[in-house]
């Protein structure tokens, strides 16, 4: 039987780099090469030649969704392209350049007029620009940070949302890899983290009722949507101890492992797409195993990962049993 990193690794680099990194425990040297890949072959290469002249992907800065600019580069930051490779850097000048968004004669990697858009262009900034330290977006999110420790969209609301909460981290977390914590990001994000946390992740604090049942699902790409695995990989990049008031999180992760050791792709958000890197819902996801594997090894350890490590050339286990 084909093993699991067998499996994974029949894929493309975005995948294997990631595998290599996260799994396997591969030298820095390798990853570092299989990483320069995905601008040069694959779904990396694919997205980059599609852009135009003047910048933009699908004709637009932020629509039509999934095909815009913004969607465009979310999904190479996913991919985990190196943003110092020469053809992803002349890709980020072409867009500071060219590109304007939230008026005329803005340039797109300054926007700040949407909390959810912003928290998107402030994420892309800081993982392409090689001079992120003067985003607006930061002072942004600061600003607009609510009472209960999350962020809206909706800037008159008393309330957060999940959706712009994940977002606004992601954007953060982001932006303090690139130029360095600050304290008063570090407690804006700890608050945020606490939003999360006390809500169980997917539960109203107010009815303590699930708020979505769609956030159960497995979906890749996350688009602008939150669900459980994205919360749950977030808490994993941003290096954070396990915390239990996400077992129940990382349980419906863990529920949905099948016996043949992969995780499905259950949910597609509804748009254009450039072209499609997984079967439909409903088949096994290498993007949705490997972000799994990643929460499980953050919630239960290493060494839950260990079989995976050492099983190149053998069967995977039954996850029921181990």
């Amino acid at each position: 039987m084909e093993s699991l990193v067998e499996w994974l690794m029949d894929s493309d680099p975005a995948i294997r780099w990631q595998v290599m990194r996260d799994l396997i425990g591969a030298p820095e040297a390798e990853v570092a090469a299989e990483r320069s890949r995905v601008a040069e072959e694959g779904w990396g290469a694919r997205l980059l030649g599609l852009q135009a002249d003047d910048g933009r992907w699908g004709g637009g800065a932020y629509s039509p969704k999934w095909i815009s600019t913004t969607y465009t580069l979310l999904l190479l930051r996913h991919l985990g392209i190196d943003p110092t490779h020469p053809a992803m850097t002349g890709a980020t000048d072409r867009v500071r350049r060219q590109v304007a968004m939230g008026g005329k004669d803005r340039p797109y990697f300054t926007y700040v007029n949407e909390m959810c858009i912003a928290s998107m262009v402030l994420a892309l900034g800081a993982y392409f620009l090689d001079d992120p330290d003067d985003l607006p977006q930061p002072e942004l999110l600061l600003a607009n940070q609510r009472a209960d420790g999350g962020w809206n969209c909706d800037v008159g609301s008393d309330r957060s949302s999940f959706h712009t909460t994940i977002l606004a981290l992601e954007g953060l977390l982001e932006y303090e890899r690139a130029v360095g914590g600050a304290s008063e990001l570090e407690y804006a994000r700890h608050r945020a983290h606490e939003y999360l946390l006390d809500r169980r992740l997917m539960y109203s604090l107010r009815t303590g009722e699930l708020v979505n049942r769609r956030w159960l699902l497995m979906s890749f790409p996350p688009r602008w949507f939150y669900d459980v695995l994205r919360a749950l990989d977030y808490f994993c990049a941003a290096g954070m101890d396990p915390d239990p008031r996400a077992n129940e999180a990382v349980s419906v992760v863990e529920a949905k492992w099948r016996k043949d050791g992969r995780w499905p792709l259950q949910n597609r958000h509804p748009g254009r797409e450039h072209f499609e890197m997984e079967e439909g819902p409903g088949k096994p996801s290498r993007w949705n195993t490997l972000r799994a594997l990643r929460v499980l090894a953050w919630s239960r350890g290493p060494k839950s990962l260990l079989w995976v490590g050492n099983g190149v050339a053998g069967a995977i286990p039954d996850p029921q049993n181990g």
